[in-house]
């Protein structure tokens, strides 16, 4: 970063500002989220979407709740193609130019999910800045801007309208120049399509630079840090990057790579925080340190609903707002956002950890489950016991996917494919253990598995290194925000990765 005079003054201004304000909204929730609806309407009022649904008629959220359905990607769709077409004023004033593309886990067909400049300024941006507040505010003695970033990006392109591309990319292109000055690599490579030649690029531009932070998927970054070991060859990224205090990461659950990164980086100064931010928007950071939790940021333009996860997908949702939520409960979350994602069905699935104030983990996705034997079992699961088998047994996992084993109509078993790292030292061990932190943790897995009668003991199927990366580099989705699925009810996913195996 260029060393302004000021920067360290410039720094706590923002800083005592923005916590400031921050701490506001935390105290009053419902106020903040009342506002952001009512402006979400205003805006939305002459468009195509609002004039449909009587935008003008609405004046609470009850008008607002019965006038709008919610829906899921498919049912906006329509809408989205008439912006990608280049219509202006559909589901938001003005035209949209910007899509990020999203293609989940294995799905093949593309997401492109609308993004607004006040989306990208008053969200994405206001997001970026936060983090960087809430960690100065809990770091005082940081350094981190003494140093430069690494942050991975996907890529991008551009069609007669529209740009259109990972979320990472677009943002990148648009941040300011003082954040482009701190950052590694140059613009064209961080856009690179060729994941292995940006990586590569990337090695080289960073190995002789101090860095000081972090921010990407934690797979790729894995990736990208094993990169730097083996060009240099360092014992570790400490030794590379003495001065390396903080890593902002998100996407998927941290606790499967958390053995890997602390043998990569041993360094007792190293930091990791946790953010949201997601296509659609920018939902939650991780506010105190060494917490598994993240606050709920409700004042960037994104209005919140709730459904309880049992009652999603029936005939009769009951959604419900931000000062009627309880914690413990699963929910599927759905926003109204400055893109014009009206009652959008997001797909996520979040509990609230806090009410006083909002402190949210991410549970899983509504389509991400295994649910074939009435076992319940989400991917904050099978990642806590993953992580709990790897710890005892010192294993190091790489990747993992899970399917059912059909045995007969009703009964089976779930199979887990996984690419070791490290294998653990009894393989014996590390099923008795990953099955006990199940049955620990979900009570209606634990149900299902007494005795043996409907579930019976998982098996572990080992994948050899880099067969989950290859499975990427064949669907062209190497790098970016793509990332592998960990579960399925069905076995075409898994049925993949063993072929590629053999």
């Amino acid at each position: 970063m260029i060393n302004f005079p000021f920067k360290n003054s410039i720094l706590s201004t923002l800083i005592k500002q923005r916590i400031k304000k921050i701490n506001r909204v935390k105290e009053n929730p419902l106020e903040s989220q009342n506002k952001v609806l009512q402006t979400l309407i205003n805006k939305g009022k002459k468009t195509v979407f609002g004039i449909e649904h009587k935008f003008d008629k609405i004046s609470n959220y009850e008008n607002f709740k019965n006038l709008v359905p919610s829906r899921k990607y498919e049912e906006l769709y329509p809408y989205i193609e008439q912006i990608r077409q280049g219509y202006e004023n559909i589901l938001w004033p003005g035209k949209t130019k910007m899509f990020a593309k999203s293609s989940g886990t294995t799905n093949a067909k593309s997401k492109f999910i609308p993004l607004t400049n006040n989306t990208l300024y008053n969200c994405h941006f206001k997001g970026g800045k936060d983090m960087i507040a809430i960690y100065l505010s809990n770091n005082p003695e940081s350094k981190v801007f003494n140093g430069k970033g690494i942050m991975l990006a996907g890529s991008k392109e551009f069609n007669s309208n529209t740009s259109e591309g990972d979320l990472s990319a677009l943002l990148l292109e648009k941040f300011p120049f003082w954040v482009n000055s701190h950052r590694i690599a140059d613009m064209q490579t961080a856009l690179m399509k060729d994941w292995n030649e940006k990586m590569n690029n990337i090695t080289n531009q960073s190995i002789k630079k101090n860095i000081t932070n972090l921010t990407g998927v934690p797979s790729w970054m894995l990736f990208l840090l094993k990169n730097v070991i083996k060009k240099t060859g360092a014992n570790n990224i400490s030794e590379v990057w003495p001065n390396l205090e903080l890593y902002f990461h998100g996407g998927i659950n941290f606790m499967p790579y958390k053995k890997q990164f602390n043998s990569l980086i041993p360094s007792l100064k190293m930091n990791y925080l946790e953010i949201y931010n997601a296509s659609e928007g920018f939902f939650a950071i991780q506010d105190r340190k060494n917490a598994n939790d993240m606050l709920l940021m409700l004042d960037y333009g994104i209005f919140y609903e709730f459904i309880e996860r049992k009652n999603f997908d029936k005939k009769n949702e009951e959604y419900i707002k931000i000062d009627d939520v309880k914690t413990n409960v699963d929910y599927a979350m759905v926003i109204s956002t400055t893109s014009g994602l009206w009652r959008y069905q997001i797909g996520d699935i979040i509990q609230f950890t806090s009410t006083n104030p909002h402190r949210i983990i991410i549970k899983g996705r509504t389509k991400n489950c295994i649910n074939v034997f009435g076992e319940e079992l989400m991917i904050h699961n099978s990642d806590q016991a993953i992580y709990e088998a790897s710890l005892e047994t010192n294993a190091k996992i790489v990747e993992y996917t899970i399917a059912p084993i059909f045995m007969n109509q009703s009964s089976g078993a779930h199979e887990w494919a996984i690419e070791f790292e490290k294998p653990p030292n009894e393989k014996n061990k590390f099923i008795e253990i990953l099955d006990k932190k199940l049955k620990s943790i979900n009570s209606d897995y634990d149900a299902k598995r007494s005795n043996n009668l409907i579930i019976d003991v998982p098996q572990i199927y080992e994948v050899n290194k880099g067969v989950f990366l290859k499975w990427l580099e064949n669907k062209n989705k190497l790098g970016g925000q793509n990332k592998i699925q960990r579960l399925s009810e069905t076995r075409i996913f898994i049925e993949e990765i063993k072929k590629l195996n053999s």
